[in-house]
């Protein structure tokens, strides 16, 4: 093991006795927020410390089957238990490093997920509403809400944009790699002489936006629009402005509304999509920051960038970030992307672990 990872784990045992004779003094719960923070960092440390006692124990357990090794009665014996404990050792300590990688703070949230349709015309159109239904149908394999917040929907079908809410637990956590361009190669159905074409949508993941604290709109800062919506094809002519449209004037993000029938409504759910927007914009400024000395291998926080292609003709899908070819296309179109995405989180720990060594 890394002697900078022991030293930190024995570091972490030292403030576990601590918090333990802390928690268990007879004035631990005279002050209520502190207590609540104590036992907070204690569940934390806690499984970490337990995972590098156990790493200990099978250490002295192979110490002393190296020890028995010289009894010719014992060797075969102790050569097993060495071998068990090496592979017990190499699991233990891959699983601490896990541990011990720092926590996105917004892994848990919802997410707001934007489609856009680009270059392609009316294909690219149909394929930002096949990606919509591939990421709608992993939220229903996840257990997740999906809630649609505005659409544009396309003549022939498909969207020129969709923007949806997708409520859940972990929902940033699996899906905050999407983000970016995505292609797609087919023969469109509109194709009479059988040729493949190439066209592109852009994805946005991002976590919503905590109301209390994270940002804060100024409503000087803010024009409020409203106008009557309406319906694809003339199903439905609203008789009221119930639509909304919200432009933030420091950044000149626009976010309209109008599926909701209810003004309110549509308002508040403006208002939600703008937080998490200006969030998402300031996050990428930080990440920009950050790739400057450090270019991350999943995910530079460019939307332009093309992070995957779905080849139909040939059944692919290609994430170029990570060099990942499955020749699954009907699975992953219906939303069985499990292993791209463990694959890009897996790819982003290695990438935590290594800098953490380095520092």
């Amino acid at each position: 093991m890394n002697k900078n990872i022991a030293d930190r784990l024995t570091r972490l045992g030292v403030r576990l006795d601590e918090l333990n004779r802390l928690l268990s003094s007879e004035s631990a719960t005279a002050d209520m927020e502190n207590y609540r923070k104590l036992t907070r960092e204690h569940a934390e440390i806690v499984p970490i410390v337990e995972l590098y006692r156990s790493y200990q124990q099978f250490e002295r357990d192979v110490q002393t089957a190296r020890e028995m090794h010289t009894d010719l009665d014992m060797r075969a014996f102790a050569e097993a238990e060495i071998q068990t404990g090496k592979e017990k050792l190499t699991q233990i300590e891959s699983e601490i490093q896990k541990q011990l990688l720092p926590k996105d703070p917004n892994d848990e949230r919802n997410i707001f997920l934007e489609i856009r349709a680009g270059t392609g015309g009316d294909e690219s159109a149909l394929f930002a509403g096949n990606l919509f239904r591939m990421y709608s149908r992993y939220a229903e394999r996840q257990r997740w809400q999906v809630e649609i917040i505005s659409q544009s929907l396309s003549e022939i079908g498909g969207y020129k944009e969709i923007i949806a809410k997708i409520i859940g637990h972990g929902a940033y956590s699996k899906l905050k790699f999407e983000s970016g361009g995505h292609r797609v190669q087919r023969v469109p159905a509109t194709e009479t002489q059988g040729r493949v074409h190439t066209s592109t949508c852009t994805v946005a993941v991002m976590p919503e936006a905590d109301e209390v604290s994270e940002v804060v709109l100024n409503p000087s800062e803010l024009r409020i629009d409203t106008f009557r919506a309406s319906g694809a094809g003339g199903q439905h002519i609203n008789k009221t402005d119930s639509a909304v449209r919200v432009t933030h004037l420091p950044t000149g993000i626009v976010v309209e509304c109008q599926d909701g029938r209810s003004q309110h409504k549509n308002k508040a759910q403006a208002l939600s999509v703008l937080a998490a927007r200006i969030q998402d914009k300031q996050m990428s400024a930080q990440h920009a920051e950050q790739a400057a000395t450090r270019k991350s291998l999943v995910g530079t926080g460019e939307r332009s960038e093309r992070i995957r292609t779905y080849n139909f003709p040939q059944g692919r899908v290609t994430d170029h970030r990570i060099n990942l070819t499955l020749y699954k296309m009907d699975q992953i179109m219906d939303g069985d992307i499990d292993e791209l995405c463990s694959a890009l989180i897996a790819e982003h720990q290695a990438e935590l672990l290594a800098a953490s060594v380095q520092e």
